[in-house]
C-alpha cells in the first residue's frame, strides 16, 4: 500500500512509434480507461516521445503524426481529456529535468542489469545510445516527477518500475527525507500480454514486418475479421479446462484475446466453448472483435481528420500536467541544494 499522504495517482505512457495494436488496447489502453472511470485514482497518460528517439532517431513528420495518432487512440478507446490528463512527454520538461537528477541516483550496475537494455542493445552496446541505457531513469522520472502512487504496465516492464521504487528509496535515504511515494505496480488483467496471431510464444508487436501477426486499432471491420479467421491454431479442440491450453501457446492467445475483449476470465471462456472446434471459436472471436474493435477504428479516423484540436488537447493536458509537476520538482531541487 502507498503512503497515504500521497495523492491517489496513476501514470502510464506508451511510446508513438508506430501503429496502436490490440496488444495496446487490452494490456494497457483498456486498464487505463477502467481506471480513469473508477475515480479513485487522479489518472495521467502520456505519449512517451522522448523515449521513442532512444533506440533511433525517428523521420520528425512520421514522429509528429504518431504522436497524435496514438492520443487518437486513447480518445477513441476511452480516455476522457476533461477527466484524465493527457499530453506527450515532450511538451512538460520536468520530466528531463528530474531525470538528470536520477540520472545522478542512479547506479550503472542497476542500469546494465535492465534485460530490455540487453535486449536492444544485444552485441553492439557499444553503439546504442546513451539515452537507450538511462532509458529507466527517465521513465523513473516520468512517474515521480507527478508523486505517482500505481502504474500500471505489464510484465516487460516490471523490471523498470521496480528501478523506479529502487531510485526513490535510495533519493529518500540519501537526502534523509520520505519525498518520493514508492509506486506500486498494477499488473492484472486476461490478456495483460497479447500474443502475435502467427506464432503464440511472440508478444504481438507493432514492429513486426508481417502485417498479419497483429490486429492494428485503424484496421476495419473485415480486416479484423479476416486476420482472426487466418490466426494460427493447432488441430485439437477447446478444452474443457484451463489447464488443457498448457502447451498450446497459439490456442492460449486466442482464448486470452477472447476473455479480454468480453471482460470474463480465460476459465468461462473454455468452459463456454469447450469442445468447440477453432474454426467456429474464431467466428464468435472475430464477431466479438469486430464489436469491440470498430468503433475505435472509426472514432480516431474522424479524431485525425482535426489535428488542430487534438494539437489543442496535448498543449492544455501538458499543461495540467506542469500544474503537477512544477511544484515537485522545485521541492526536488531544494532538498538537492539547487538554487532557484
Amino acid at each position: 500500500m502507498s503512503d497515504p499522504k500521497f495523492t491517489p495517482r496513476v501514470f502510464s505512457g506508451m511510446q508513438p512509434s508506430g501503429g496502436l495494436t490490440l496488444g495496446n488496447y487490452l494490456g494497457a489502453m483498456k486498464r487505463w480507461v477502467d481506471m480513469q472511470n473508477a475515480g479513485t485514482h487522479q489518472t495521467i497518460y502520456c505519449m512517451v516521445d522522448l523515449h521513442a528517439i532512444t533506440a533511433k532517431l525517428q523521420d520528425p513528420d512520421t514522429l509528429r503524426e504518431s504522436t497524435r495518432e496514438v492520443c487518437a487512440g486513447y480518445i477513441a478507446a476511452g480516455i476522457d481529456p476533461e477527466r484524465s490528463i493527457l499530453f506527450n512527454q515532450s511538451q512538460v520538461a520536468e520530466h528531463t529535468q528530474l531525470a538528470w537528477i536520477f540520472n545522478c541516483v542512479a547506479r550503472m550496475g542497476w542500469m546494465g542489469r535492465m534485460t530490455q537494455w540487453k535486449d536492444k542493445a544485444g552485441k553492439n552496446a557499444e553503439n546504442a545510445s546513451l539515452g537507450l541505457f538511462a532509458y529507466p531513469a527517465l521513465m523513473a522520472a516520468d512517474i515521480l516527477v507527478y508523486h505517482a502512487t500505481h502504474v500500471p504496465v505489464g510484465e516487460d516492464q516490471k523490471q523498470h518500475l521496480e528501478l523506479t521504487r529502487d531510485i526513490a528509496a535510495k533519493f529518500n535515504h540519501d537526502y534523509g527525507v520520505d519525498f518520493f511515494p514508492i509506486t506500486e505496480p498494477v499488473i492484472e488483467g486476461a490478456a495483460t500480454r497479447v500474443m502475435n496471431l502467427q506464432d503464440g510464444t511472440k508478444k504481438m508487436s507493432k514492429s513486426d514486418p508481417s502485417d498479419r501477426t497483429r490486429i492494428n486499432l485503424t484496421d476495419d471491420a473485415d480486416t479484423i475479421a479476416k486476420k482472426i479467421r487466418k490466426a494460427k491454431t493447432d488441430p485439437d479442440p477447446l478444452p474443457d479446462t484451463i489447464k488443457g491450453l498448457d502447451g498450446r501457446p497459439e490456442a492460449r492467445n486466442l482464448v486470452n484475446i477472447y476473455a479480454g475483449l468480453a471482460e470474463v476470465t480465460p476459465a468461462e471462456v473454455v468452459a463456454q466453448h469447450a469442445g468447440s472446434q477453432f474454426g467456429h471459436f474464431k467466428v464468435a472471436l472475430a464477431d466479438l472483435a469486430v464489436e469491440k474493435l470498430a468503433s475505435i477504428s472509426s472514432e480516431m479516423a474522424r479524431l485525425m481528420d482535426d489535428k488542430a484540436e487534438i494539437d489543442r488537447i496535448l498543449r492544455r493536458g501538458a499543461e495540467r500536467a506542469r500544474e503537477i509537476a512544477s511544484p515537485i520538482l522545485d521541492q526536488t531541487y531544494d532538498i538537492v541544494g539547487m538554487l532557484r
